[in-house]
């Protein structure tokens, strides 16, 4: 009687596994960090400031503020200036576009502070949802015209910014919120983020580990410093991180077919998806199956050989198990209300080792030993 019982629960187990394989995954959150509405970038390639302004919202969240609904745009547009500045100085012999990195924020924060959304929408345009299309190209293309002058003139940099104005709208040196007067600097300081709290972290072999380098990725155009970390302590800091009460900045490749907005996962299947048969595919994001075995060796190959590409920044703000015990990282993204899961996805532990170019957090929720290494304490 007692084996028959344990054989029962053994199919029961069997078919239960089974059954959830072919009915999609099942998630249980372990740790999950209060953030902000799901926003939407829209058309422009700004994800790098949605993502690393929901960091700043969770962390006010975290030091027991309320919820604030900070301007992307005010540092996006600072960061276009800075970026014509380079592109100028470089001769065109650099990236001028609307992509950029977690330090473009830290920097540019630092510089001219933070504003509310209410007080800089960045929609001057008459459109309810941001578009730079036609304010990339007029960018680009004035920006182009000018480097072809054999001496600039005083004029370029007010002609850049009367795009910006145009399109973005003029920066206020002074605003009212909730009855307060501030400037983007006072405003930033009484919230409480301090942007000399937050480090940029990446891990690749080509680098000497625990030094401070420049990445080279098309978007870090301001040449960037990134901590460079072992992938096993560089892993371990965002689960700390995430255990701790801290969110995290996470920059990747979204274009593996393995990230499906749509199904709300991303994954790397054991088996390369050239390898697999139509079958195979089909069946990839029915349920838990068995993922790559991710090294640092296997992360530096695919990233030099453009496999992995620094496509896309998002939010990590939580830790979950799928229905085998797996740990998947609970993510928003800034696509909008949108997927399986409207505006978040699940992402594998695998998928983060292998396809991470580089991710932002605050010094705090790095391991003591691994700051230490990292001369940061």
């Amino acid at each position: 009687m007692k084996n028959f019982i344990k054989l029962s629960l053994i199919l029961i187990l069997i078919s239960t596994f089974a059954y959830s394989q072919e009915t999609g995954f099942i998630f249980t959150m372990k740790k999950e960090i209060p953030c902000t509405s799901v926003k939407n970038q829209s058309a422009t390639n700004t994800c790098w400031c949605f993502s690393g302004i929901s960091v700043f919202e969770s962390e006010l969240i975290r030091m027991g503020k309320k919820p604030f609904d900070l301007s992307v745009m005010y540092i996006v547009r600072h960061t276009y200036e800075k970026k014509a500045e380079n592109y100028a100085r470089m001769h065109g012999s650099a990236s001028f576009s609307g992509g950029g990195e977690y330090g473009d924020l830290l920097t540019g924060s630092k510089e001219v502070g933070l504003m509310p959304e209410v007080t800089y929408p960045g929609l001057n345009y008459g459109e309810t949802k941001h578009n730079h299309m036609e304010m990339d190209a007029a960018l680009k293309g004035y920006m182009d015209a000018v480097i072809k002058s054999p001496k600039l003139t005083t004029a370029w940099l007010a002609g850049i910014k009367g795009i910006l104005d145009a399109y973005l709208g003029k920066i206020p040196e002074n605003f009212t919120y909730e009855g307060k007067s501030y400037t983007p600097v006072s405003f930033m300081k009484g919230i409480g983020i301090n942007p000399e709290d937050y480090v940029v972290l990446t891990s690749f072999t080509h680098h000497p580990f625990y030094k401070q380098c420049v990445l080279e990725i098309p978007d870090n155009w301001a040449a960037g410093n990134f901590y460079n970390i072992p992938l096993d302590e560089f892993i371990q800091i965002i689960d700390n991180a995430l255990n701790n009460g801290f969110s995290v900045g996470w920059a990747s490749d979204m274009s593996d077919k393995g990230f499906s907005m749509k199904q709300g996962v991303a994954i790397i299947p054991e088996k390369n998806w050239n390898e697999m048969n139509e079958e195979e595919t089909a069946k990839a994001f029915n349920g838990p199956h068995p993922e790559k075995v991710i090294t640092q060796e296997l992360r530096q190959k695919e990233f030099d050989n453009y496999t992995t590409t620094d496509d896309h920044g998002m939010h990590i703000i939580g830790l979950a198990t799928d229905q085998a015990g797996n740990t998947f990282y609970k993510v928003k993204n800034s696509w909008g209300v949108v997927g399986k899961y409207e505006g978040f996805i699940y992402v594998s532990k695998a998928y983060i080792m292998l396809r991470t170019t580089n991710c932002m957090v605050n010094k705090n929720a790095i391991p003591a030993a691994i700051a230490k290494k990292m001369g940061i304490i």
